[in-house]
């Protein structure tokens, strides 16, 4: 299990030397709280001022609804089924 804090350093990380895309597979998550989506949100604005991308993909029905609820769903770059390439 993979906390907001442990997704955070590692995309910092990443962000060291900016890749052009950042893809993060949301396919085992089954519970995303406040703290949670804020973090998504974050390292999306962080990935895109370094001038990177971050993309989630397999994003489960119980996140897309969740994000559809908190009206988050078009602030993040989502690319479910096909290859985020």
């Amino acid at each position: 299990m993979l906390t907001a804090a442990q997704l955070s350093t590692a995309v910092n990380e990443a962000l060291a030397d900016p890749p052009p895309r950042i893809v993060l597979d949301l396919g085992g998550v089954t519970f995303c709280d406040s703290q949670g989506l804020g973090t998504l949100v974050v390292l999306s604005r962080k990935a895109s001022h370094a001038q990177s991308l971050l993309v989630l993909t397999n994003v489960g029905d119980f996140l897309l609804r969740v994000l559809d609820i908190t009206g988050l769903r078009s602030a993040l770059m989502i690319r479910n089924g096909a290859a985020a390439d």
